[in-house]
C-alpha cells in the first residue's frame, strides 16, 4: 500500500511550481485565518490553471473567494480578455483578500465582489463558460441550479469539497448539516440528466460537471 503522505509530497515534486506569491499567499492564509487548509493549495491550483487552458473559457463564475487562491490560479489560465467573476458572502474576509487579489499578476482578470453569488450573479447579465462551485456546503443544490441557469451549454461546472474529507461515507457525521448538503448535492448532481458528471479524489474531492 502506498503511504499516502509520501506519493502527495512525489506528486509536488513533479508538477509546475506553484511560484513564490501564491506559496506566500497560501502561507498567510493559513497563518491568519481560522479555515487556511480551505485554499486551494499547489496541486488543486495547478489543476484549475491547467483546466482553465484546456476548457478556454471567456468568463468564469467562482463561488467562494476565500483568500483569492484559486481565483487567482483560474485566472493564470485564462486567454486576453477573460475574466474571472469571484463572490464572497463574508464580508470580514475582504481587508485580507482584497489586497492579494489586487497585488497579483493577474489582478486585470479578477473581479472580486463581496456579496451572495446565488443573488448577485445572474444580475451580472453574462452567460459563463466555467464555474467553481466553493460556498456553503449547505447551499450547494441551489447554488448549482443558479448557475447552471448561467451557464453555456457545454460549460463546466467543478465543485469543490464533495468527498469532504470522507465524511461522506462515515456514519459518525450524519447529522452534520454541511456533509448532509454535500451528500444530497452529490445524489442531486449523479441523478441529473442534464450533465456528465465525475469525480476526482483530489484533496477533498472535486466534481468535474458538463451542461449538455
Amino acid at each position: 500500500m502506498v503511504e499516502t503522505q509520501g506519493i502527495d509530497e512525489y506528486i509536488l515534486d513533479h508538477i509546475d511550481e506553484q511560484g513564490d506569491y501564491l506559496y506566500r499567499l497560501y502561507r498567510a492564509t493559513n497563518i491568519h485565518t481560522v479555515h487556511g487548509r480551505m485554499a486551494s493549495g499547489h496541486l488543486q491550483g495547478r489543476l484549475l490553471k491547467m483546466l482553465v487552458h484546456m476548457i478556454r473559457p471567456k468568463n468564469i463564475l467562482e463561488i467562494g473567494t476565500f483568500s483569492g487562491y484559486s481565483a487567482i490560479c483560474m485566472a493564470e489560465g485564462l486567454e486576453e480578455g477573460g475574466k474571472v467573476y469571484t463572490f464572497e458572502i463574508n464580508d470580514e474576509m475582504e481587508d485580507f483578500t482584497r489586497p492579494w487579489i489586487e497585488g497579483s499578476s493577474v489582478a486585470d482578470k479578477i473581479d472580486f465582489r463581496i456579496g451572495d453569488a446565488y443573488e448577485e450573479a445572474p444580475k451580472l447579465g453574462i452567460i459563463f463558460d466555467m464555474a467553481f462551485l466553493d460556498g456553503n456546503k449547505r447551499n450547494y443544490i441551489e447554488d448549482y441550479e443558479m448557475t447552471l441557469s448561467i451557464l453555456h451549454p457545454g460549460g463546466f461546472i467543478l465543485a469543490d469539497n464533495t468527498l469532504w474529507d470522507g465524511h461522506v461515507i462515515d456514519p459518525n457525521y450524519a447529522k452534520d448539516q454541511q456533509t448532509i448538503g454535500i451528500d444530497h448535492f452529490n445524489t442531486f448532481v449523479a441523478k441529473d440528466e442534464r450533465v456528465e458528471k465525475v469525480i476526482l479524489p483530489l484533496r477533498d474531492g472535486l466534481t468535474l460537471i458538463r451542461k449538455k
